[in-house]
């Protein structure tokens, strides 16, 4: 009965935006099959087929020996503190380690090539702009600012449409830099999972909600991705840039869960029932459609709404507590729903890095930001529901 329920979810989630499409007669009906095909496959072969479960196990077994490499300069570093477990160590110093592979990578051109070709090739496939579909790869691997700001020349001739689709796919996507940290979290399969059917779930909604033509399209320039001018400077910058990540989450986190609990206290000593309580009731219709088992629905939900409410960090560290108390299938929607940028901080995050760019188009941007939020989070929620319909 579940499936029938996600179904309709999907069904729902798609009617959804729909309606709040600015341009119905636009929308590219046949690409938004066409990537709801791809998620499908995705998800069927890399969760249903041995084929697929096997390279899955391979990809995260391969993430595993290298962040156990991570793990010996955190060593090193740390003595005896790095086996005790404590997340600011072995979890948020490995966003500093993953931020310099990805920043070798980047210089070396691996990856800048690989995200330039897969982008015109969901391009090509699906009939959308090379930009949006660029942004949207490119989120997948360096998350949301950094691949707004690999298009900074082209960002003041987007259309709002344009921006619109290129800000929430970037939202739905996460950065491979704390990759590392998810998958020490939440089940590594999962993240992986999600990962590429984010692309395909943020380019879905979005350009539903705000259609755009392929005839409105640009080159894409490799070389604007990458700084360094030497690889002992890219080792360098990418450990630094991965210092101020692993700060930023940690002070983030020490701010929301702070301010969690403060609201927590205020709303149980006033009506006998906490926020995150709360929102788990609030949640709980979008768990069910998502195909949720009923007596998980407020669990779920709570996680959920903490997300979009904090931020994804804090819904984890909350989520790790009861995931040996849910069932299999509530841990693979809720784990894969819980890997994207899609909150509320976030947005302001999007907001400074495009005035640092383009002053017009951030005012443009303020004035759909909730609109943003709401088709990014619908994201989250159809990835969610396409990896639950592969699990029992």
């Amino acid at each position: 009965m579940s499936y029938i329920f996600a179904i309709i979810g999907i069904i729902l989630i798609l009617i959804i935006c729909w309606l709040m499409s600015n341009d119905k007669k636009h929308i590219n009906y046949k690409a938004v099959a066409i990537m709801l095909v791809v998620q499908l496959i995705l998800a069927w072969f890399m969760l249903k087929t041995s084929i697929g479960r096997t390279v899955l196990q391979k990809i995260v077994s391969f993430f595993n020996k290298v962040l156990s490499f991570g793990n010996e300069g955190i060593s090193f570093v740390f003595g005896d503190l790095s086996t005790k477990g404590y997340f600011w160590i072995n979890v948020l110093m490995m966003i500093i380690f993953v931020s310099s592979l990805l920043s070798i990578l980047t210089y070396t051109r691996i990856l800048p090539l690989a995200i330039k070709y897969i982008g015109g090739a969901v391009a090509k496939v699906t009939g959308l702009p090379k930009i949006e579909s660029f942004v949207a790869v490119n989120s997948m691997v360096f998350g949301d600012t950094t691949a707004i700001l690999s298009v900074k020349t082209e960002l003041h001739k987007l259309t709002p449409n344009r921006l619109f689709v290129v800000v929430t796919s970037s939202l739905v996507a996460v950065s491979c830099s704390i990759l590392g940290a998810y998958m020490q979290m939440i089940p590594p399969e999962y993240v992986l999972v999600a990962l590429p059917i984010n692309v395909f779930s943020g380019l879905i909604l979005s350009s539903m909600a705000c259609p755009v033509t392929s005839e409105q399209d640009e080159d894409i320039n490799v070389k604007e991705m990458i700084k360094e001018k030497s690889l002992f400077e890219a080792i360098g910058n990418g450990a630094l840039d991965g210092g101020k990540v692993a700060l930023i989450v940690g002070a983030m986190l020490i701010t929301y869960i702070g301010l969690l609990a403060m609201i927590n206290f205020v709303f149980n000593s006033i009506i006998g029932m906490t926020f995150t309580e709360i929102l788990g009731y609030v949640f709980a219709p979008v768990a069910f459609i998502m195909g949720i088992p009923t007596d998980e629905l407020v669990r779920s939900g709570s996680i959920m709404g903490t997300k979009v409410a904090a931020n994804e960090f804090v819904a984890m560290l909350d989520f790790q507590k009861i995931i040996p108390n849910l069932s299999t299938k509530t841990v693979a929607i809720v784990s894969s729903f819980l890997v994207s940028f899609a909150n509320f901080s976030s947005i302001g995050i999007i907001y400074g890095a495009i005035a640092a760019i383009d002053k017009k188009q951030s005012e443009l941007f303020a004035k759909f930001g909730l609109k943003v939020l709401l088709v990014a989070t619908l994201g989250s929620v159809l990835t969610g529901t396409i990896v639950g319909l592969f699990v029992r």
